[in-house]
């Protein structure tokens, strides 16, 4: 559904990304991990296209992303930025129902009502429908704000570090909402910093280090506790859950 091909991207005076690949799949859930300045949110943006590459190629939907326009963008993907600002008093409804403005006259539109009532209730916020924006806790404004992607209804949903202001339990919904969207065929890159989130809901995942993929694919091959250790510059333990058998990664303490 989305596809970068060897992405350069400088910005000051260093290289933030240097020959990234990364492929986005329907059915997938993929995440993007690494340590802070490790180029997760510059390939988001390179991928989003807020961020132009020096060198390399992005493509949406087979073709290069500068064939789209932006509304034609926004029909096919969604997109969740780390900060979310408004500045006006807007209530939590009305800023959901802007997820709904690429769809005003087509007939998609009649789905305005519906869409915004499903994303409120998805994302936990129908409670707050009526509240301002501007008045909600960071976590709230979160899941406001995810909610305007949800209710925008596209193939592929960008996410820049959504679980950074939440609780557990709202973590936990965050990624199940995403592993859902990956289900009912569409595709999620999600930039997450907690590696048992990732190897919880991710299908994929893709290492990032000083600008550079270190490692790509399943969870159970990628995030090793020799990789993850080297990476992080910090001793990592993996090891498998005794329920699930899905990973558990913790530091060494």
């Amino acid at each position: 559904m989305a596809r970068v091909r060897g992405a350069h991207l400088t910005r000051g005076a260093g290289e933030v990304l240097q020959g990234v690949d990364l492929d986005v799949r329907a059915g997938e859930v993929r995440a993007l991990l690494g340590p802070n300045g490790a180029g997760k949110s510059s390939l988001l943006g390179v991928l989003t296209g807020d961020l132009a590459p020096s060198a390399g190629a992005v493509e949406i939907d087979g073709r290069p992303l500068g064939h789209w326009s932006t509304v034609e963008l926004a029909l096919r993907r969604a997109v969740l930025l780390q900060q979310v600002g408004v500045s006006f008093p807007f209530t939590v409804t009305e800023v959901v129902r802007m997820g709904r403005a690429p769809w005003r006259g087509t007939p998609l539109d009649l789905e305005d009502d519906d869409a915004v009532a499903q994303a409120l209730a998805a994302a936990d916020v129908t409670h707050l429908a009526e509240r301002q924006f501007t008045e909600l806790s960071g976590g709230e404004r979160a899941r406001a704000a995810l909610a305007r992607v949800l209710a925008q209804r596209t193939g592929v949903l960008l996410l820049d570090e959504p679980t950074a202001a939440l609780d557990l339990r709202h973590q936990e919904l965050v990624l199940q909402l995403a592993q859902r969207h990956a289900r009912e065929g569409g595709a999620v890159v999600v930039v997450v910093h907690d590696l048992g989130l990732a190897a919880a809901y991710a299908d994929q995942v893709t290492v990032l280090a000083r600008g550079q993929v270190v490692a790509d694919g399943p969870p159970a091959e990628a995030l090793t506790a020799e990789l993850l250790s080297e990476v992080y510059e910090y001793p990592v333990d993996v090891f498998d859950h005794p329920r699930t058998s899905r990973q558990v990664i913790l530091p060494v303490r």
